[in-house]
């Protein structure tokens, strides 16, 4: 399977730049999987294709401000950091910027010496490990010193961070936000759980390798990224009791499926537990837990794109895309929506 196979034409006017002021004004495309029919609604009547006895299943992770400037220690030339993967108390896996200055041993200064980072070690893929020293609690000087890593194709600044949190964020450490959650308010959910439907949170925290490209021309040789998960035992037994009574699970995002896929055996049982997954879904790919998917519009040739084929089938896709293109739909992490059921 090629790369091309799931590129579609993207004015550059359709890519979202700024959250609408009310978080369930989106519009929502829906799609039926298995005839590729569509409708045209507001993410506000989301509850129109909700039924008691279904669980709808949300990624609580939290994003930090995790995009931190600098300057060298000995030279003072600025620098930028990306804070991408916790691995202790202290040492973070980074993404850098400028690279080739800061080699093994390189010292960086923020805030006028209020945080400092020493880098330990690189990684293959020129990630770099850096420790860092500080007074007080290292989460709030990153709320002092951090900026909020917005998604590459969002060149507007944002007045209000809260608006790239889910109002569900719990758990900080992502990256990213997992953007199909950004359409909920608070009082949509408790509409939602007062229709009898279940409402269950996993963690996934989302690094910044969801938004690297397919390079490869054949699918089949692109290493997928690897991102931390949590299933507690009570989001696994709601989800197995949903399942096992005929109810439907309908995740919130490619973050919360991909997570509920890797955390389910052979026979779509759930099992509570954390660790890492890498998993790639791509058409071919048999769903063991996921029914439904509430979703954003990705981009031409992602894996993201790809995981929505999996489930309405390529050709469904690309020709709903090519019709949300026709009508002006907004695309990307502050753009429109779409219910695939």
């Amino acid at each position: 399977m090629k790369k091309s196979d799931f590129y579609f034409d993207l004015p550059e006017e359709l890519i979202a730049q700024d959250p609408l002021e009310d978080r369930t004004a989106s519009r929502l495309l829906v799609l039926d999987k298995m005839s590729g029919s569509t409708k045209h609604e507001h993410f506000k009547d989301i509850k129109k294709y909700l039924q008691k006895g279904d669980c709808l299943v949300l990624n609580n992770t939290k994003v930090i401000p995790a995009r931190l400037l600098g300057v060298k220690a000995d030279t003072g030339a600025a620098i930028e950091v990306l804070l991408l993967k916790r691995l202790s108390a202290d040492d973070w896996e980074c993404l850098v910027r400028p690279g080739k200055k800061l080699r093994k041993g390189a010292k960086v200064s923020f805030g006028d010496g209020c945080l400092m980072g020493e880098i330990t070690d690189q990684k293959d893929d020129g990630n770099r490990i850096i420790t860092f020293t500080y007074e007080g609690v290292f989460e709030e000087v990153l709320d002092r010193l951090g900026e909020m890593p917005l998604p590459p194709y969002i060149t507007h600044k944002l007045a209000d961070p809260s608006r790239y949190q889910t109002v569900y964020a719990r758990f900080e450490g992502s990256a990213a936000a997992p953007t199909a959650g950004l359409h909920f308010t608070k009082e949509l959910l408790e509409e939602i759980a007062a229709m009898g439907v279940e409402i269950a949170y996993v963690t996934l925290h989302v690094g910044l390798g969801t938004f690297r490209p397919v390079k490869e021309d054949d699918i089949l040789d692109h290493k997928m990224h690897s991102e931390w998960y949590e299933v507690t035992n009570e989001t696994a037994d709601k989800i197995n009791r949903v399942k096992a009574a005929g109810g439907r699970i309908i995740c919130v995002g490619t973050t919360s499926t991909r997570t509920v896929e890797s955390a389910s055996d052979e026979n779509g049982i759930v099992i509570p537990g954390s660790g890492d997954t890498d998993i790639f879904i791509y058409p071919g790919y048999r769903f063991k837990v996921l029914d439904c998917l509430i979703t954003n519009f990705h981009l031409p040739e992602s894996t993201l794109i790809m995981l929505v084929s999996a489930l309405a089938g390529r050709e469904h896709v690309l020709d709903a895309y090519k019709e949300a293109v026709e009508l002006k739909y907004r695309f990307f992490s502050f753009g429109d929506a779409m219910f695939i059921c």
